[in-house]
């Protein structure tokens, strides 16, 4: 055994047998019970960053440290390897996006691998690969004959430069965040997954989700966003048919002085026919954002249709006007607006002069007149017929039966949830089987010809997708008739591979089919770990996703991932580390100075998982001069077993107390996922080993196996050498994890403080058994206190037992 801690040495040799002897192979006949961990996979961006290795550290814990508790643990890793960067960066770089893509999975797979992750690499699985999405086509073809697929027009950002939709976030100040190019607001057909048809399930079920944070049930609550109301239809004054619009304020039906429709509503195209001023604005308002948040912020415009419709109930007509501030892609695209109660109806009122017709007061007191606001809260119902003298509530109660009795209205439950549009005009993505044939329609591509495989070859220059632009893809036969046709060129949206690969780590070798009986032996993943920014979008699609699956027969259980760990960011000087703030900070040169246990051992100890971390090179640099004391600690143990001087002279009581003290407090915090606090475990344990080392060596060997397994989650290479070289067994993976022993924590006496106002003032001895009475009695005659208690008055005395006194004067 070297005396000097050498990581590059010990952690190569390690990585390299862990790897050819395929120690972290999971297998599904094992007798015990299993235990599924899954950290998100990565996308192959070609370098780690600190946030991957936090993410990943975390989720090799308590893979880990579930081994050593008995248990048959699945870690693996892929790659979430389809995406619009491999494009950006085959412009920049002039290589195919997979080419590009390959090269990063390989150097970010051995940077994985130098953190010694205890993953099953046989599982490894890559979005990119014809035999990974070739499965994610049979779901699709699957869920377009039941319905489940579809496809309309969908109005999104496009970017007439680049030639492709762009989401919201890459609109930046209305233009291309590429292009530079102002952004458009189109009218395009799309696929569309209909996750409105669970929406039901999914609110429901995350009431049985009790191992996920709350935080993120209520984010995923507030999207799906269940309301319920009712649905109000308005004859049209002047033609046959009428407007629909879902309201959750029936109470404010009589205040309705005008209806606002999306620029894109049938009804406003329609107008715009006849009136080339309304086709002009209808374009200007193409240009804006599609995202409600771009329409909470931007200016209120609107134009007159000159269409009308008629109030339900008071048949008065009622003007129809387009305005930017509402969406097509929400409800019915349409809102009955009253000024007088919605604040957004209100400011557009004012600005174009309509009326605004008060019809509900405040409970207590009067409403203001003239109206400077909107009065949006719940009241008292007036000028209203028979539904004055009505609170809110009673007058929305009664007006689903009215409108219903009048066939003008109905009870109805709307949710925030849109359907999921899936298509994207990009090529670096899963090809959407579909084939357009004129005679047969749209005809989905039969299993036998799955894959539609993605041309990987190709010359990407960044205007428009290639596979527009390559016959030898596009140009097909119908399936069904056997006459030319051409083959969908959109690609799927990226969040679609990341939805389900959890199942497919199940069974990543079958050829035969998406899933086996494998999947309904590991899922549901039992601990998954990532980012809190993948809350709504990517934990809402996987849930959707496993669903689909179980409807399917795939599968059997309802919710994918049982508990849900949300780790926090790496911060620096304050700030999130990325590259345009210059405050990143290279893992790879990390583990090449210190050694990936280093790297390991301070992401944990720094600060809980569920918290930001704030990166320290001082932290770094102490949690290397621990491990090293580790190391020369157990190497003077080991030389003075070698030269048979072991002792056994100290009294083994209290410090075997202490000892199991702090392991019980360890696996108490381990549970709890407050891997930090384990970690300050074990260098308090090193602490009170080393109070004894050379004094009582049978203690320092029970109590170093103990601190081994305690490290050997958080830095597996050096707990294994160690375990090794001190004897303890053939690898540490096989030894148990550490229990405390509840006969160590008996003690005839305990050290209690003394304090007065919470000023440490001295210390007594006691039994454990000890009443209460008769400690406070014991502290209040005690000489440390005596001096201070002289003259004075006692408010009270708080005992905190096993601990302290303290005496409130």
């Amino acid at each position: 055994m070297e005396d000097q801690y050498n990581p590059s040495g010990i952690e190569q040799i390690l990585q390299a047998e862990w790897s050819d002897q395929r120690v972290y192979q999971a297998r599904e006949n094992a007798p015990r019970p299993k235990y599924y961990c899954l950290s998100m996979f990565p996308y192959p961006s070609g370098k780690l960053h600190m946030g991957h290795v936090r993410n990943y550290t975390i989720g090799d814990v308590l893979a880990r440290s579930h081994r050593m508790k008995g248990f048959n643990v699945l870690q693996p890793m892929g790659w979430d390897a389809f995406g619009l960067p491999a494009e950006n960066a085959a412009m920049q770089n002039r290589v195919a996006p997979a080419e590009w893509t390959y090269q990063n999975i390989s150097a970010m797979k051995g940077q994985l691998k130098a953190l010694g992750l205890a993953i099953d690499w046989d599982r490894e699985i890559a979005t990119c690969r014809p035999d990974y999405y070739r499965w994610e086509q049979w779901l699709f073809t699957r869920l377009f004959r039941k319905g489940l697929v579809y496809q309309k027009t969908g109005t999104v950002n496009w970017d007439p430069v680049d030639q492709t939709v762009l989401a919201n976030e890459q609109v930046i100040e209305g233009r291309g965040w590429r292009s530079g190019a102002l952004v458009e607001k189109r009218e395009i057909p799309m696929y569309y997954l209909r996750i409105t048809a669970y929406a039901e399930e999914l609110l429901r079920e995350l009431d049985h989700l009790p191992g996920w944070p709350e935080q993120v049930k209520t984010m995923q609550r507030n999207w799906i966003g269940r309301s319920e109301g009712t649905s109000v239809r308005f004859p049209l004054a002047d033609a046959r048919g009428e407007l629909s619009v879902f309201t959750t304020r029936a109470d404010t039906l009589y205040g309705v002085t005008y209806v606002a429709i999306a620029a894109e509503h049938p009804l406003a195209l329609q107008a715009a026919q006849t009136r080339p001023g309304l086709q002009t604005f209808i374009h200007e308002c193409r240009q804006g954002g599609v995202a409600e948040a771009d329409l909470a912020i931007q200016a209120k415009k609107g134009m007159d249709t000159g269409i009308k419709v008629l109030h339900p109930l008071t048949r008065a007509p009622l003007p129809v006007w387009v305005a930017n501030y509402v969406l097509m892609g929400y409800g019915e695209g349409a809102v009955m607006a009253v000024p007088a109660h919605d604040q957004r109806d209100f400011e557009f009122a004012c600005q174009y002069g309509l009326p605004i017709k008060a019809v509900i007061r405040p409970l207590a007191g009067d409403l203001e007149s003239p109206l400077t606001q909107a009065f949006s809260e719940d009241g008292m119902v007036f000028d209203s017929e028979d539904f004055s003298g009505r609170s809110s509530a009673q007058a929305r109660q009664k007006m689903g039966p009215v409108l219903q009795a009048l066939n003008s209205g109905n009870p109805h439950v709307q949710y925030r949830l849109r359907d999921w549009g899936i298509s994207r005009q990009r090529y670096w993505g899963c090809p959407i089987p579909i084939i357009h044939c004129a005679t047969c329609g749209q005809v989905p591509v039969p299993d036998r010809d799955l894959p539609v495989v993605l041309p990987e070859q190709v010359t990407f220059a960044g205007v428009g997708s290639p596979l527009r632009k390559d016959p030898s893809f596009y140009e097909t036969t119908c399936p069904v008739c056997g006459k030319a046709a051409t083959r969908e060129t959109d690609t799927m949206d990226t969040f679609v591979e990341s939805s389900w690969y959890f199942a497919r780590y199940a069974c990543p070798d079958l050829a035969t089919g998406m899933l086996d009986e494998r999947a309904n032996y590991w899922l549901p993943v039992d601990q998954y770990v990532g980012g809190i920014e993948h809350a709504i979008l990517h934990l809402l699609y996987a849930r959707f996703f496993n669903k689909l699956m179980r409807d399917a027969g795939l599968i059997r259980h309802d919710e994918p991932f049982v508990h849900l760990l949300t780790q926090g960011m790496v911060l620096k000087d304050g700030a999130k580390m990325s590259k345009s703030k210059g405050n990143t900070v290279d893992p790879q040169a990390l583990i090449d100075q210190y050694g990936a246990d280093t790297a390991r051992f301070f992401i944990i100890f720094t600060s809980p998982p569920d918290q930001s971390l704030e990166w320290s090179d001082a932290g770094v640099q102490g949690s290397f001069r621990f491990l090293r004391r580790v190391w020369a600690f157990a190497a003077g143990f080991k030389a003075r077993r070698d030269a048979g001087t072991l002792t056994d002279s100290l009294a083994a009581s209290p410090i075997r107390y202490e000892i199991h003290a702090l392991l019980k407090q360890a696996n108490y915090d381990l549970d709890r996922h407050q891997f930090n606090t384990v970690a300050s475990a074990a260098m308090k344990l090193l602490n009170t080993l080393e109070k004894i080392s050379g004094a009582n060596d049978v203690l320092v060997q029970e109590g170093l196996s103990i601190l081994l397994r305690l490290l050997s989650p958080i830095t597996p290479h050096l707990a294994e050498t160690l375990w090794r070289e001190l004897g303890y067994g053939a690898s540490i993976l096989d030894a148990p994890w550490p229990e405390h022993d509840p006969d160590a924590l008996q003690r005839d006496s305990i050290e209690l403080m003394l304090q007065v106002n919470g000023k440490l003032r001295g210390s007594m001895t006691v039994r454990p058994d000890t009443p209460k009475a008769a400690l406070e009695a014991e502290a209040l005659a005690h000489p440390a206190l005596e001096r201070h208690l002289a003259g004075q008055t006692i408010k009270k005395i708080v005992v905190v037992p096993g601990r302290l006194i303290n005496v409130v004067l």
